[in-house]
This record gives structure tokens, sequence and C-alpha cells, in this order.
């Protein structure tokens, strides 16, 4: 039994799709068996929550009277990059603010212009003939920028690692605190409802796929930057360590901060947690049986960040089952395990897609290109070398 792209919009747009969440569908196929809910469901919904530290936003301000060519760009003393168009910026979420370190940076000031707030512009250049002004000190809201929109080189990541600390110090990193000699383990996915791990081969999930983006309509605007397509897979063919990324795009003026909250990580820096959420059509058995996984089915590779080098000793694998419970084994030692990324929010993420699909037809959008494959391409490291050696 398959179907077809189109046969699920017009199901979509005649407000007769069947939606489950990728939960709901993995207890539905353990009830009545892979092939009855692949007939049933036409769509399942996936979602994640969790820190994306390579997000941010482009911004267009405007012109002033006199016009200026912003080359170096400050919002909330947060600096944004000044290399494009006269009053065209990108801001970084991880950017840190001048005057407040890690306690504030461009997540904030992306928070801030969600939450309606007014946060202060201050650009310099120096002067041309056709941009006269040479410093500008404003404030301004997100009503009042012409185009807001998340432009996200890495998001969703498929798998990420397992994060523990072999070493005698106390480690501050991107996946929280680790405290030594395996006091405790850190990991950040939504496990079996997250959207890569759902679409594991990205058959349905490419360039110019609509998702969901921080609460605002995105799409895929290509691959995600470390893309690695062939990191090792288990039975079910889903990677069992970091693998496949999404880099997403959708209008800031239509998120929210239900979906995005910027976060402080404590001596590490600044992140943004973004809300991704994807659905996925079920075209065939083969794609059903991958929704159908559960925790139970689906591991991921433990990795100690105490061995402070690009390649980590991988120290086995657990289940999300296992993180879930709370304690993992690693190297003979139950070790406390915690996410950094919220469940509770990944699944409100994919009850919110569902009710857009379901009441609101949101049709999907078959990729106009797929995502590299396994066997075609990797992820190269940076070599140090010299002019010499070129």
């Amino acid at each position: 039994m398959a179907k077809t792209w189109d046969e699920i919009n017009e199901r979509i747009a005649s407000g007769a799709a069947v939606v489950l969440t990728a939960e709901e569908f993995a207890e539905l196929a353990a009830d009545v068996g892979v092939s009855e809910a692949a007939r049933r469901v036409d769509v399942v919904t996936t979602g994640t929550f969790g820190p994306m530290c390579s997000s941010g936003v482009v911004l267009n301000f405007g012109h002033s009277d006199p016009p200026i060519r912003m080359s170096r760009i400050t919002l909330n003393d947060v600096e944004a990059y000044g290399g494009l168009a006269a009053v065209d910026t990108y801001l970084g979420v991880t950017q840190q603010s001048a005057t407040r370190g890690l306690e504030y940076g461009g997540a904030h000031v992306i928070e801030d212009l969600l939450a309606g707030k007014a946060v202060r512009l201050r650009a310099w250049s120096s002067g041309t003939d056709c941009y006269p002004r040479t410093e500008i000190d404003t404030w301004v809201r997100l009503d009042d920028l012409n185009q807001a929109y998340f432009f996200n080189p890495r998001n969703a990541y498929q798998n990420y690692a397992v994060a523990v600390n072999s070493s005698d110090a106390v480690l501050h990193t991107y996946l929280g605190t680790l405290l030594p000699r395996f006091g405790n383990a850190t990991y950040c996915s939504a496990g079996a409802l997250s959207p890569l791990l759902n679409d594991p081969t990205y058959r349905t999930i490419g360039v110019g796929s609509r998702i969901f983006v921080a609460g605002a309509p995105g799409f895929v605007a290509w691959e995600g930057t470390q893309h690695n397509p062939n990191q090792q897979r288990d039975e079910h063919g889903v990677p069992v360590a970091p693998a496949g990324t999404l880099a997403v795009i959708a209008d800031l003026k239509r998120a929210s901060t239900r979906f995005y909250a910027a976060a402080s990580m404590t001596g590490y820096g600044v992140s943004a947690f973004v809300g991704i959420g994807v659905p996925i059509p079920v075209l065939d058995e083969d794609i059903a049986a991958t929704l159908a996984l559960t925790d139970a089915d689906i591991s991921a590779t433990v990795f100690d960040y105490g061995v402070q080098r690009r390649s980590r000793p991988a120290l086995g694998r657990v289940t999300y089952a296992e993180l879930r419970s709370g304690v993992i084994q690693v190297q003979g030692k139950k070790v406390p395990a915690g996410p950094i990324s919220s469940l509770a929010k990944a699944r409100e993420i994919a009850r919110e897609l569902k009710r857009w699909v379901a009441e609101e037809r949101f049709t999907l959008a078959e990729p106009l290109q797929r995502l590299p494959q396994p066997g075609e391409q990797g992820v190269k490291p940076l070599e140090i070398r010299a002019e010499e050696a070129i």
C-alpha cells in the first residue's frame, strides 16, 4: 500500500487527513501493526526543542534621513554583522554583549524583539557621498523592521552526542555542566519524537520542505552545516551518533516566545532554544516502520568530553529509553542522566503542528532537492598547517 504526496495533500485540503504525532503513531503501530497503521494514517508530526547555537536572524532597518551605510552595528550592545548592504544585518544567537558578557547576547535580542520590546540600534560608518551619515543611535521594535527572518544554518541535529566527563575537573560545555569522574551525563534530543530520527535517510525531508520554526511556518532551505549522512547506522537505518542537520528559514514576525527562548549556558556562552517541527507523509510501509520506532529502539553514543580533542573517545551506546530513565551505565558505573532539551516542549510542538495540518490545512511540500545521502559526502576537519604546506 502506497500513497502519493498529491493524494495526502488532497486529504489535508479537504479536512479528511488522519494526523498523529510520532508518539501516537508508534502506539497505534504497536496495537494494530505497521501495515495497518500505514493504511490508516496520512501524516505524522515530529518536534524538538533544544539549544541550537547555529541560528540567527536577517534584519532590514530601512533608511534614515540622511541615510547611512552601516559598517559597524550593535543591538543592545550586541554586535551584528556589518558586511552586508547599507541597512541589512545578520545577528547570530551566540554573539555576546559587549557590556554584559555571558548574561546577554544575540539570542536575547531576538527574544526581546519577539516579545515586542524596543532594542537600541547603534551603527557607525565612514560616510560616503550617497550615505553621508556617519553615526546613528535609535530604538527599534520588530514591527518597525521591513524584513526580519530566521536563517539558521544548523538546526535539528540528528541524534546528538551523550556527554560524560572522565576528568577530575568540572567542565562547562554546550551540553551543560559535566561533573568530574563520570558524575553525570547530559544529552540533547527528543529521541523518537525528533524530526530526522523519524526520516533517517531523508526520504521526505529536503530542500523546500514546509516545517515549523519557532512557532512560524518555515522551510528547509538547504542541508545544515556539518550534515554527515555517512555516520554509522543501526539495523533500522538510524544513525547512532551525530549525523544529518537542517538549514531552516522562517518569518521572525510570525514566530513566538512560546517556541523560542534565549539561554546562557554556565561557563560556556549564549545560545537559543529553537522549536523545530516537521510533518512526515506516511507514503508507504517503509516510512511507517521508522515512524513506529520508540525510544527503546533508538540508540545514541556516549562520548567522553573529558578528553579535549576533536575526536573524543566513544564509550558505548545507550537507548533513549535508558536515558529517559535517569540512569545509564558507563564503563560499569551507574551515571545520572538528564536532558538539556525539553521533551515536554517537543511534544507541544508536535501537537501544534498536528493542529496546523488537521485544522489549518497546512499542506506538505515534496522536497525540491534531496539532502545529501549516505555515501555522498562526509564532514571534513579543519587541519592546522603552514602556508608552505599548501
